[in-house]
């Protein structure tokens, strides 16, 4: 394991085998301030210059009373409508840094999930949840409009379980959200790292290039026709045919063996 880097309120390993665990540590509630999205640039910046890095792991200290406790309400203080649009085309800005990362990204949710908090699960590529979390959008209980509804409609959850969400600001159970399609598995809260981590490793496994390719058609195609997001997932899986990986997949089929990749 090396790293141990802080960047903000992100701690930041990479083991041996291209798993990168950031940790968003940010007591008492892990609450989302300006600074937390200030530090995503740099964030990204710092996986992607390392080719070591294969896939990303999003969570949250073991003890944590909150994966993400929802927006710091300290920024609000005095708040008008000119600072809050400012603060709306800031974000807008910053949190691409998280959608676009170029690698695949696991949120390991050990604990209650709010409002930006459930927004950042659905930016990462997979989720994986303890039992006991839970998860609520709860802007509409402070007289604001809740921003989370365009981004779960993008993860084809149902229109009504969202509009629940939005309207009642109630809190949703691991459960139910598996139900809707927001979590690809849910587990007791001990086992959530180490599920997260066997995703992780299946996905390290893989041809770098190919992971990067993936991850960034996935991001492009995401409202587009099927046709459209067809063809341009065949125009990046043409260009990776010329690399080795792709001619040592096809070979280590024929033969009955584990792919040796070039780019690992």
């Amino acid at each position: 394991m090396t790293g141990g880097e802080r960047i903000g309120d992100f701690a930041v390993s990479v083991d041996d085998g291209g798993v990168a665990t950031v940790v968003f540590d940010r007591p008492p509630v892990n609450s989302v301030s300006m600074a937390v999205y200030e530090a995503l640039p740099e964030l990204r910046e710092r996986i992607e210059g390392d080719d070591a890095i294969r896939v990303v792991v999003l969570a949250a200290p073991d003890g944590a009373r909150a994966w993400c406790g929802g927006a710091d309400l300290n920024d609000f203080v005095g708040m008008n409508p000119a600072r809050r649009k400012e603060r709306y085309a800031r974000i807008n800005e910053l949190l691409p840094h998280l959608n676009e990362l170029e690698r695949p990204t696991i949120a390991a949710i050990n604990a209650h999930t709010v409002g930006i908090g459930v927004v950042l699960g659905a930016l990462c590529d997979l989720r994986v949840a303890a039992a006991e979390a839970t998860f609520a959008c709860k802007e509409i209980e402070y007289g604001l409009v809740p921003g989370e509804g365009g981004l779960l409609a993008s993860l084809r959850m149902p229109q009504g379980i969202v509009r629940e969400m939005l309207f009642t600001a109630r809190r949703f159970s691991a459960a139910e959200m598996a139900a809707a399609g927001y979590l690809n598995a849910v587990v007791p809260r001990a086992e959530v790292a180490a599920k997260a981590r066997e995703l992780a490793e299946l996905i390290a496994a893989k041809s770098l290039p190919s992971l990067k390719a993936t991850k960034r058609t996935q991001v492009a195609i995401e409202g587009m026709d099927w046709p459209e997001a067809y063809l341009l997932a065949q125009e990046a899986s043409a260009v990776l045919t010329g690399g080795p990986d792709a001619a040592e997949g096809v070979a280590a089929f024929l033969e009955g063996r584990a792919p040796r990749l070039v780019d690992r």
